[in-house]
Order: C-alpha cells, then sequence, then structure tokens
C-alpha cells in the first residue's frame, strides 16, 4: 500500500500545483475586487449601483461551472480567446468577487455611521478614514463568512477540469479508473482535508489578531 502511494504521489503533487495556483490566483484577483464591488454597491451613483446588482446577481444566479463553459468555450465564438488557465482563473474571480463584495458590503454597513462623522472633524480624508477606520474593523466583522467561502474555493477548483487542467481530483480521479482502486481519491480526501486545517488554523488566528477592534 505505502509503495503504491509513493507511486501515486507524483500525479497528486502535480494535481495539488494546480489546485493551489487556482486558489491563490483567484483569492489575490477576487478580494480586491470584491473591495470595490462592496463599494460600488454602496455607491451614491445609480447607475453603478445597478450595474453591480445586476453583476452580482449573473454571478451569483448561475452555477460556476457554467460561468467557466461559457468564458473558455462561449467567448471565442463572439472572438475573444483565453487559454485554459486564464479563462479558469477569470470565471473563478469574477465569481468569487460577487460573493466576496456582498460580504464585504455587509461588513462596512455594520460599522456605525458616526464613526464616519468623528473621521472628518477629525481631519481625515475619506481614503484615510476608509484604510484606517473602516477597513480593520470590515475586516474583523467578515472573517468568519470570508473563511467560509475560502474553504469553498479550495474545493470548487476542482472544476477546472471542465477545461481540462489536470488539478487534484482530476488526477486521483484518473489513477482510481486506471488501477480500479479507492485509494487514489482517499489520498486527495487528506489533501483537501490537511489544506482545509491549514486554511482554518490561518482564519482562526486572524480573528485573533483583529479582536481586539470592539
Amino acid at each position: 500500500m505505502l509503495e503504491y502511494i509513493l507511486i501515486l504521489m507524483p500525479a497528486l503533487l502535480s494535481g495539488l500545483e494546480v489546485t493551489l495556483k487556482v486558489f491563490f490566483f483567484t483569492l489575490i484577483l477576487s478580494i480586491p475586487l470584491g473591495i470595490l464591488v462592496a463599494l460600488g454597491r454602496l455607491s451614491k451613483i445609480k447607475p453603478l449601483v445597478l450595474l453591480m446588482e445586476l453583476y452580482i446577481w449573473v454571478m451569483r444566479g448561475t452555477p460556476l461551472l457554467l460561468q467557466i463553459v461559457v468564458i473558455f468555450f462561449g467567448l471565442p465564438i463572439i472572438g475573444i480567446t483565453f487559454d485554459r488557465f486564464p479563462a479558469a482563473i477569470l470565471a473563478f474571480a469574477l465569481n468569487y468577487a460577487a460573493y466576496f463584495g456582498e460580504i464585504f458590503r455587509g461588513g462596512i454597513e455594520a460599522i456605525d455611521k458616526g464613526q464616519y462623522d468623528a473621521a472628518k472633524v477629525l481631519g481625515f480624508s475619506p481614503r484615510q478614514t476608509f484604510v484606517r477606520i473602516i477597513l480593520p474593523q470590515m475586516i474583523k466583522i467578515v472573517l468568519p463568512s470570508v473563511a467560509n467561502e475560502v474553504i469553498t474555493l479550495v474545493k470548487d477548483t476542482s472544476l477546472v477540469y471542465v477545461v481540462g487542467l489536470g488539478e487534484l481530483l482530476r488526477a486521483g480521479k484518473i489513477a482510481s479508473n486506471r488501477d480500479a482502486s479507492l485509494v487514489p481519491l482517499i489520498a486527495v480526501g487528506f489533501f483537501y482535508l490537511a489544506l482545509t486545517a491549514i486554511l482554518t488554523f490561518v482564519f482562526q488566528k486572524l480573528e485573533k489578531r483583529y479582536s481586539y477592534f470592539r
């Protein structure tokens, strides 16, 4: 059994590399975009608010798998072509930005409006108010919800199989079908559990880090 698992490791580690790349690139792009979406939803510019509401409705109302298919297979019909990995990242980033945007909006709206007035009295610019006062408190409020989305993202990375990317679960399925064994899938399960455990630990530390904001 141990020898068999060692034989599987190169393929599984190669799949894990793809999974981690999709995960990290999605986070790097979707979190800042989510903040912009939240600010757009809270804007006083009505057309921008309506545009953000439409964007969120479409992204949250259709399956991520469908969005990946549309971007990779549908957009070339109108002359817009992406390679496999950029197409997957674009779909993931747009999808998760919509969810993060609503989470961040809720966090911003939960902050007492008097803090904006206090910051104005102290001479803070709108940018300084957001970065130094609102943002740290928002992070504390939204951390549990963001943690749930991030852990969901780890599992959603398996959807990139639809564009032919060899992520972790696909590597396990190929080995399982080839060898008529469940061992590769069990090994894949342990990889996902390990990633989830690491992320849970990180978010627990972050929650303690921001616990001084009351």
